[in-house]
């Protein structure tokens, strides 16, 4: 146990009683009572009546609240020559917090009535309390609000929900397409080159002369309204199921459909071209060379 005169110096240790006279701290000493708890112990729980005033010796503790649902949020973490339990002394009101020990740990105790007997001595140390007073009510509403964020933020998504939300979403894709014969296919296979007739500039211009085809420009839209092949469609790829159900959806299957536009690094023809010829349009070309050749060979384009 601690002897009187290592009491006395642990006290004059602590900021509450750092600036205390000598001959208080000796009548102190020969009150305040020594105790050991082990890790995990309850000291007092939130709502109990303030009764003591703890100095830790060794050893640390948690202060934390918990809600009638029983989660919990850790206000502070306190160590060798801090303290606790004067709030609810010096207000009168139950504990605001509970604490428990996360190790072994050795502290000083004062009773309710010895802690009164060392504000009415020596009231100085009132102003000690108050100063830290507003900084443990500032350290808990920061607490407070860091736990109302982190509840309030979504949680990151783990590796395990992922691929469990991608293994719903192929189950969920693979029921669709069971279930409907015009399904989507889960992994879009792109043509190759030779998987679709072309057709030269010159053929095509003889097609579009005698109006025996359809041109479709698979550019984006805001390519198309620059510049494109007079009276062609427009079925950009990226909209190509919807232009296709509002306008093409009727075009007689027979027909020829001659599809151009595609860019260094993107065949928008040669795509739009096999999705059309996957609906049924069999006489699909794709038109050799850009929409650039085509209008230097000086064939008719718009605006």
């Amino acid at each position: 146990m601690t002897t009187r005169d290592e009491k006395k110096k642990k006290l004059s240790e602590t900021a509450v009683f750092r600036d205390m006279p000598a001959d208080m701290l000796d009548k102190i000493s020969t009150v305040v009572e020594d105790r050991v708890l082990p890790a995990r112990s309850l000291v007092f729980k939130r709502g109990d009546p303030g009764e003591s005033f703890w100095v830790i010796l060794a050893g640390k503790v948690r202060v934390f609240r918990s809600d009638d649902q029983g989660v919990e949020i850790t206000l502070s973490e306190l160590g060798p020559g801090q303290s606790f339990g004067e709030v609810a002394l010096l207000t009168g009101e139950a504990r605001s917090a509970s604490v428990e020990t996360l190790e072994e740990t050795q502290a000083l105790v004062l009773t309710k009535e010895q802690f009164q007997q060392v504000l009415k001595s020596h009231p100085e140390v009132s102003l000690t309390f108050i100063k830290q007073l507003s900084g443990w009510l500032k350290r808990d509403e920061q607490a407070l609000e860091t736990e109302a964020r982190r509840m309030a933020t979504p949680p990151r998504m783990s590796w395990f929900d992922f691929v469990l939300l991608m293994g719903v979403s192929v189950l969920c894709a693979i029921v669709f397409n069971q279930s409907n014969p015009n399904g989507i296919p889960l992994f879009q296979k792109l043509p190759s080159k030779d998987a679709i007739p072309s057709i030269t500039l010159s053929a095509a211009l003889e097609e579009y002369k005698q109006d025996n085809a359809v041109f479709v420009d698979a550019m984006p839209a805001s390519f198309f309204d620059k510049r494109h092949i007079r009276g062609a469609v427009n079925m950009p790829l990226a909209l190509f199921d919807i232009v296709f159900l509002m306008t093409f959806d009727d075009e007689d299957k027979t027909r020829k459909i001659i599809v151009y536009g595609r860019t260094i690094s993107k065949l928008f023809d040669l795509e739009v071209a096999n999705k059309l010829v996957l609906r049924g349009y069999k006489n699909t070309r794709v038109l050799e060379g850009a929409l650039s050749d085509w209008e230097k060979k000086g064939y008719p384009v718009e605006p």
